[in-house]
């Protein structure tokens, strides 16, 4: 599936070996940084065993949280990740320990994020070492997030929480943890994995989105007949807006859900998203989406760095599956977005922004929640991005 994909990257290169060199460079200085930095914040924390990096606050502090918030999984996927690139054995010593970290999130029944926890941590340990005890971590975290799925509505439950506004909310950032449930339905022989993460994103296409492919953030099913009862967008400027997140997530889920079955279904969903997004008129010309496509200060609005590298590093996956066409359009959005995020604007310098790798990044503005600030999930998938743009130019 990767030839059209090579045809088309040097077909973008022409005689010229410039533009391999310049996207060469970006990488190389993308992972230094982000090595240096990491390393930084893994020994700043490496004491404070029960501490995962999250954000910073308003005044540049450090903000962590402990296992059992959702970001908890992604600094150690990130040293995962470095240790990949560059054989570092110090990284795997971190990342080691900053996975051990997370590890009792395996009995975790009360949170649909378990795969995000566990997957990017374990997930990425395991593909790296084979060891056998992070195989048996992700399969007990697989049936631990398997408790959430009700069959007669036919997805797993996101939120416990605002019982009063909604009956059983699910979102579309869930798309991301049916990964975890592939990969234990596979390693396992327990097809109910795989028959759940199915369910869940089969009932997503099917409810979560508009004609024009845009999603809503947040949709309640009744839970006596488990039709959607309420369609809402809780981090996005409006319930009808587009959440540029939102967006990114479906993307990535929907691409990397075809990689896990082969289904043309999926393969198809994910196009389309990608269509919406490469075609919105309000998409920057830099790649970077302004927090949501519909904010009604831009293009004054404040960029999400996190929603650019997510799209990113799902661009970068979906070009080598698509059509040709589209598979440029594709590898030419990520490039735009990787050369902005590796720039001054968006990456940060060593030994700054509280060792986090980007600037600029947005939780959830409407709720004045981690405005303008790094996130950890914003550098986990800008150096996945970096990994897979790397593995394209080989």
């Amino acid at each position: 599936m990767k030839k059209h994909v090579l045809f088309i990257l040097l077909s973008m290169l022409g005689c010229s070996c410039s533009p391999k060199d310049e996207m060469d460079e970006v990488i190389e200085k993308g992972l230094h940084v982000s090595i240096e930095q990491s390393k930084r914040m893994a020994e700043l924390l490496w004491n404070r065993k029960d501490c995962l990096p999250r954000t910073l606050d308003k005044d540049g502090d450090l903000i962590t949280s402990d296992s059992k918030w959702w970001t908890s999984g992604f600094f150690p996927g990130v040293l995962w990740h470095l240790y990949e690139a560059s054989g570092d054995t110090l990284l795997r010593y971190y990342a080691e320990d900053y996975t051990a970290r997370v590890e009792k999130e395996k009995y975790n029944k009360g949170n649909h994020d378990v795969g995000f926890m566990l997957y990017c941590s374990f997930g990425n340990g395991y593909r790296l070492t084979g060891k056998e005890h992070y195989k048996q971590v992700l399969l007990k975290g697989a049936e631990s997030l398997s408790t959430r799925f009700r069959d007669h509505i036919g997805l797993i439950r996101s939120w416990d929480f605002n019982e009063a506004v909604w009956q059983y909310p699910v979102i579309i950032d869930n798309m991301m943890n049916l990964e975890l449930l592939e990969w234990a339905s596979k390693n396992s022989n327990t097809p109910r994995f795989a028959e759940i993460a199915r369910s869940h994103a089969d009932a997503t296409k099917k409810h979560h989105f508009r004609p024009d492919y845009s999603c809503w953030h947040v949709v309640s099913y009744d839970t006596i007949t488990g039709k959607p009862e309420k369609k809402h967008t809780r981090q996005g400027y409006s319930h009808e807006s587009s959440w540029a997140r939102g967006e990114a997530w479906a993307l990535y889920g929907y691409t990397m859900m075809f990689r896990e079955t082969q289904e043309k279904r999926y393969l198809e969903q994910a196009e389309h998203i990608a269509d919406y997004i490469l075609t919105h008129p309000r998409m920057p010309e830099d790649g970077i989406p302004y927090w949501d496509f519909d904010a009604p200060d831009i293009p004054n609005a404040l960029r999400d760095a996190s929603a650019g590298a997510v799209m990113a590093s799902a661009f970068i996956e979906l070009s080598a599956y698509t059509d040709m066409k589209r598979s440029g359009k594709c590898l030419d959005m990520a490039t735009r977005q990787l050369k902005t995020l590796t720039s001054p604007e968006y990456l940060a310098e060593i030994g700054t922004n509280g060792y986090f790798i980007l600037k600029h990044s947005v939780g959830s503005l409407m709720e004045n929640s981690e405005v303008d600030v790094p996130l950890t999930y914003a550098d986990y998938y800008y150096v996945e991005a970096l990994l897979r743009y790397k593995d394209l130019n080989k």
